[in-house]
């Protein structure tokens, strides 16, 4: 089961003050969430709805 707890290199600051999820999480996390996020491993294009065939 995923551990619940952040370590500090899941996640920064955006200058705005939102959490923005790095690569190392998404990949601890196991799964895409397809919101479009920035730092997606899985190449999930939001626009599309699709899968980029580069990506994991």
């Amino acid at each position: 089961m995923f551990n619940k707890q952040l370590e500090p290199e899941d996640f920064y600051y955006s200058p705005e003050g939102y959490i923005i999820f790095t690569e190392k999480y998404h990949l601890k996390r196991g799964h895409c969430c397809k919101n479009g996020c920035k730092h997606c491993p899985y190449g999930y294009n939001k626009k599309t709805g699709t899968f980029d065939k580069d990506k994991k």
